[in-house]
């Protein structure tokens, strides 16, 4: 008799750009190791429409020391994670959130005198 023909539904972009569970569970490790050898003090998140930002401070009072981007549109072109210092200045970009954190992780490291 009929053809039913489905009613478009039009693309939703997403609102709010977030961390993943896994993501977030490694930057808080990172965080949490950097507050144990007294580098950071405090921390902030900005959960915006083109980007999620983890924002670590050395005292609350100040700009942050570091902080780490995720931008899925850069998905495709740059990588979507950014290491941004505190001179606003990107300190690396990726696609992978290890390779990226990888210049504060140094930081852990500790020279052993012989």
């Amino acid at each position: 008799m009929g053809v039913v023909t489905p009613f478009p539904v039009p693309q939703r972009l997403p609102t709010q750009v977030g961390f993943e569970r896994v993501e977030l569970n490694r930057i808080l490790d990172l965080y949490g190791r950097m507050v144990a050898a007294g580098h950071w003090k405090d921390y902030a998140m900005d959960l915006g429409r083109d980007a999620a930002i983890f924002s670590a401070f050395r005292r609350a009072a100040e700009r942050p020391e570091f902080r780490i981007e995720k931008r899925p549109a850069l998905r495709n072109r740059q990588g979507m994670w950014a290491l941004i210092g505190e001179a606003g200045v990107v300190l690396k970009r990726g696609p992978e959130l290890a390779a990226v954190l990888a210049p504060v992780e140094r930081r852990l490291m500790k020279l052993v005198a012989e």
